[in-house]
């Protein structure tokens, strides 16, 4: 039999765990436990994992791990491998009760991330409620600061759980941006993030984007392109010829994308960073200058690219796109010119990469006299990989 169980919030101890210890036969934790006895066994997971799965049925077995079992614990996922007939799971204090009861706060109101031992951030829970909780080891700090690249100070307020549970616990706003050194962040700690400002909506006017005369996806186009992209949450989009950056600012609102953004042009770069501030954009990046230049640095292959411009140097790199794309990747190119349209064509056929062709038209009316106002023709490919 094993029972798993949580030792709570504060030192690698016994301490908060209510059990009779003198009842079990066998005592398995992690290596960082202080506690020593001839029946307490300090393994690794890997090594806890195999140890209990081949004990389990003649031992009464303890299985201690840190904090609680049901939050980002590895302890669900073993209890899942035993007999049911044969474990009991039991709870203890999570690091986001402790701070969460401390500072008097609901849990409906917060969103939960973890970056411990990892580099993604699941952008469907980040700051998209007022709170974001956010499980942490030493390189988060950095991680986060990554991510923030394109906000202020003032947008968001930022608190410490440092050590909870311990004596000297630290429970207190810091500035995430230049957290003080008084931290040891090899340490336990936790942060909860105050959004402080109202997320835009996931469809977006034109007007909501700064942009030179002209160079903007309009509205109806942006919406259809970015549904053409089949965009899932969490992807990596690149936006080749970024122009104003909408579509993928929009991208981020509405899908939860992290975004590449490609511009040669010094003035519309000007707009898009204007526009990732404005926007609150998270985890994404600008590139300024040559497109071509940067696709061979880009380490991590994206799932979605769009090609909204880049002029010819790009358009003769499109089988080195489709080679970066990941599998089952999707490639939106667009053209407004039969010109580009042709040569994009030409260049796809040469190398044998399939493709669907999709032509767009559209009038607009406005005004009190509905005065027409026609769009340039959209020429559309879509290649899958």
């Amino acid at each position: 039999m094993v029972t798993i169980i949580g030792n709570g919030m504060g030192d690698y101890d016994f301490s908060n765990i209510s059990l009779d210890l003198n009842s079990f036969d066998v005592i398995v934790c992690d290596k960082n436990f202080k506690e020593d006895a001839s029946n307490i066994l300090k393994f690794s997971y890997k090594e806890a994992k195999e140890y209990l799965i081949e004990n389990c049925s003649g031992q009464n077995i303890l299985y201690v791990v840190t904090g609680s079992p049901l939050f980002f614990s590895a302890a669900t996922i073993l209890a899942k491998q035993l007999p049911k007939n044969e474990v009991t799971l039991i709870n203890n204090t999570s690091s986001k009760s402790y701070l969460l009861s401390k500072l008097m706060l609901n849990e409906t109101e917060i969103g939960v991330i973890s970056i411990h031992g990892r580099t993604a951030i699941d952008l469907t829970e980040f700051l998209n409620k007022e709170y974001t909780f956010v499980v942490c080891d030493d390189k988060s700090i950095n991680r986060l600061n990554v991510a923030l690249t394109y906000f202020k100070e003032e947008d968001i307020t930022t608190t410490i759980g440092y050590k909870l549970g311990y004596n000297d616990e630290s429970i207190e706003e810091v500035n995430i941006f230049d957290i003080s050194d008084k931290y040891d962040l090899s340490q336990p700690y936790v942060l909860l993030i105050k959004r402080n400002f109202e997320p835009k909506s996931g469809v977006g006017e034109d007007i909501e984007f700064e942009t030179e005369r002209g160079m903007i996806t309009k509205k109806y186009k942006r919406h259809l392109s970015l549904q053409n992209l089949d965009l899932q949450a969490n992807q990596l989009l690149w936006d080749i010829g970024a122009g104003s950056g909408s579509c993928g600012i929009e991208a981020y609102n509405r899908y939860k994308v992290r975004t590449l953004f490609f511009e040669k042009n010094e003035t519309r770069t000007d707009f898009i960073l204007n526009n990732l501030h404005n926007h609150h954009v998270t985890d994404s990046k600008l590139l300024i200058g040559e497109a071509c230049d940067f696709f061979e640095r880009c380490v991590e292959n994206p799932q979605r690219i769009f090609v909204g411009g880049g002029g010819e140097k790009v358009i003769n790199k499109l089988p080195y796109l489709y080679e970066r794309l990941d599998k089952n990747g999707i490639m939106l190119i667009n053209a407004i010119t039969l010109k580009h349209l042709s040569l994009m064509i030409n260049i796809l056929n040469e190398n044998d990469i399939e493709y669907e062709t999709h032509s767009i038209s559209l009038t607009t009316y406005k005004g009190k006299l509905d005065l027409v106002e026609p769009e340039r023709q959209l020429f559309q490919i879509k290649v899958y990989k």
